[in-house]
């Protein structure tokens, strides 16, 4: 190791079956008692906050519900969530469901907790602070946002904005399985590449790589890539769902340090225009993207087959896997298979190009001119 490094994480995991029911008991340590309760419709209509709600009355903890959060969230469902929060004068913020309505409560407890505005916050390490104290559960095994420092926001342009700052960093993050066996087979599948796409880029960067960050993104490939079609064909197998979500945090913690690339600048504009799911976003433009970055990072690419299934030899090795999964699993394949057109690709070349606090990350340089090339490949 030539040179040192600074990792940061969430500062309390908890992995444990049935967790949500002991939620009020952690918000009561964590000096809560009256929370904003950021989750969407989709989550509370399965019933999948009721453990969470009745843990939170048992200790005396008032709760304030904020469901209207969208998929790819706007501006102005942060703000509203921020708005209500301040309001009601809440002293701690909880996130319950997946990337979204957690993205979206990690924004409102800091935009409560301090004075600046949305717009103030864009970027890398804006925010200045404080924030409400905030814990995070996740219901999918995908975005691994309850362990990272990022939140996504869909702008009035159309365009995906990021806000990187510890600040966004949790309390804590509760991983209770019991949580995801409700998620079907093909949500499921994209946000179980997604998390593998988290593991791909952060082990493959070029800026803030480090020991760490490696460790992570390893054990995180081999749970994921082991586990993930047993948990689209079983989905109440809780062993391979806790591996799931174990795996997506791990993948978390792992890009929070070093990263994400062009996979993910490339999947922005996709989600954005199209209202695609960002799991498979990033599923549709992964293999044109591996192939573009392998001159740059085959041994990477190599070291990481040798943790899938089967030991697939080499660098093409993990592109050829990785390129039949989502098929294997039953996701579309191709961009064309979700509405976008030749027509379309330019538009979605100019906006990726905006990405550029992402593509700095990538191991090979990419332009317009290639980026629309990449967006062909898999049109």
């Amino acid at each position: 190791m030539s040179q040192g490094f600074v990792f940061h994480s969430v500062k309390r995991l908890q992995v444990e079956q049935g967790a949500a029911a002991r939620l009020g008991e952690l918000a009561g340590t964590a000096g809560m008692r009256r929370v904003l309760l950021v989750s969407d419709r989709g989550v509370h209509n399965l019933g999948l906050l009721q453990p969470a709600l009745a843990s939170l009355e048992q200790h005396a903890v008032e709760v304030e519900l904020f469901l209207d959060v969208e998929a790819d969230p706007s501006a102005a469902t942060v703000q509203a969530a921020a708005e209500r929060a301040r309001a009601l004068k809440v002293s701690g913020v909880i996130g319950i469901g997946g990337g979204s309505p957690m993205d979206v409560a990690k924004l409102a407890a800091l935009l409560a907790g301090g004075k600046q505005s949305l717009e103030a916050l864009y970027g890398v390490d804006q925010a200045s602070g404080p924030r409400l104290p905030l814990i995070l559960m996740p219901t999918t095994a995908g975005t691994g946002s309850e362990v990272t420092p990022v939140a996504i926001v869909t702008t009035g342009e159309g365009e995906k904005k990021g806000v990187v700052s510890r600040w966004l960093l949790p309390d804590s993050a509760l991983l209770d399985a019991t949580l995801t066996t409700g998620l079907p087979p093909k949500g499921t599948a994209a946000t179980g590449i997604d998390a593998m796409v988290h593991a791909i880029e952060a082990y493959t960067g070029v800026r803030l790589k480090n020991p760490m960050s490696d460790c992570l993104a390893r054990e995180a490939m081999r749970l994921l890539s082991h586990n993930i079609e047993r948990a689209c064909s079983h989905g109440q197998d809780l062993a391979a769902r806790e591996a799931m979500l174990f795996g997506a945090s791990l993948a978390g913690m792992a890009f929070a340090n070093s990263p994400v690339a062009a996979v993910h600048a490339l999947a922005y504009p996709v989600g954005a225009l199209f209202h695609v799911p960002h799991g498979l976003s990033n599923s549709l433009v992964l293999p044109a993207v591996l192939r573009y970055n392998t001159s740059h990072c085959a041994e990477r690419y190599a070291e990481l087959a040798t943790l899938l299934p089967g030991n697939p030899a080499g660098a093409d090795g993990l592109i050829t896997w990785l390129t039949a999964l989502p098929g294997r699993l039953g996701l579309p394949t191709r961009l064309s298979e979700v509405g976008i057109t030749q027509a379309d690709l330019p538009r979605l070349a100019e906006d990726a190009m905006k990405q550029t606090r992402l593509l700095v990350n990538n191991p090979r340089t990419l332009g317009y001119e290639t980026t629309l090339a990449l967006y062909q490949q898999v049109l």
